[in-house]
């Protein structure tokens, strides 16, 4: 019941907290440009991800029998894997805004028309359920003739292989270095990309320009430390055996603590995010009770 109460409360405020920037990037005015468009976009995505495995999670604390079927473990597996995906290419898309709109300040509204933002946030919501067919598929294909209890709290890949009779070895391994390629390549996307805004905002002559510029990227930065960094330390290391504990709360971190913490770090870094959600909510607020009275 502690493990109840203490996840249904880090899922009800991760679920306000992101749809509050939602709501506040679509009714604000000020908000509709593409760096706050695809933060929204990426706000919604981690509704859907955190969704895909803690209210599961929160039943089986409730439930005596803890079972899942084969379908629905698969379908929680690549449903997860595939926003967790797509995660990463909306960090990469994010990243690539901030480059354009720093380096390139001139030319940032002729690049980053409406036609091309709607083209990369429709890239970002796509290609991790295109690209997660393939470790699904193989995954699904092994033969599960032994034991089938999971000793995780999601249908995890590593687990489920384990869990595996058939010898394994190649979609492992095919599996792994689909992971790194993934991982270390939109990794090395997003340095590539704040290197190159470092070194264009080292340029601007003003200490008020420089701590700007600065403070809008900072915001993503951390996120995407907080994402690599516990995703990588998972699964970029292949053929690495890790205690299954450390796997459980690498991936609690990730799944369910990250989600959490992103609206936090937007909102209080980012003054236009805190006006608007302060206009969107108490506005609308101040405005429904002087209506009341008159």
């Amino acid at each position: 019941m502690v493990y109840f109460v203490v996840f249904s409360v880090t899922y009800m405020l991760t679920l306000m907290g992101n749809a509050a920037i939602v709501c506040a990037v679509f009714c604000d005015q000020h908000l509709h440009t593409p760096m706050y468009i695809l933060l929204g976009n990426f706000s919604f995505l981690e509704i859907c991800y955190v969704t895909t495995t803690v209210p599961n999670m929160l039943a089986n604390f409730l439930s005596e029998t803890k079972t899942i079927t084969f379908v629905g473990c698969f379908v929680q597996f690549y449903f997860f894997f595939s926003f967790g995906c797509d995660e990463g290419f909306y960090l990469c898309i994010m990243a690539f805004d901030r480059y354009l709109a720093i380096c390139h300040p001139l030319h940032y509204p002729a690049i980053m028309t409406t036609h091309l933002c709607t083209g990369l946030a429709a890239f970002g919501w796509l290609s991790g359920f295109v690209l997660f067919i393939i470790p699904v598929a193989l995954i699904s294909q092994l033969s599960y003739c032994g034991s089938n209890i999971i000793d995780h709290f999601i249908c995890d890949p590593v687990p489920l292989m384990a869990l595996s009779c058939s010898k394994s070895h190649t979609t492992k391994i095919i599996y792994s270095t689909f992971n790194t390629i993934f991982m270390v390549g939109t990794f090395m996307f997003i340095l590539i990309s704040y290197a190159l805004v470092i070194f264009s905002v080292l340029r601007i002559p003003s200490a008020t320009g420089k701590r700007k510029a600065f403070s809008t990227c900072a915001s993503h930065l951390i996120v995407v430390i907080l994402f690599f960094g516990s995703v990588m330390t998972m699964y970029a290391r292949p053929g690495s055996e890790k205690p299954l504990e450390f796997q459980k709360v690498v991936t609690l971190f990730y799944s369910v603590i990250t989600p959490l913490l992103n609206p936090l770090i937007y909102s209080l870094r980012n003054k236009d995010m805190k006006a608007a959600l302060q206009n969107v909510f108490f506005g609308k607020l101040i405005c429904s009770t002087n209506e009341a009275h008159l």
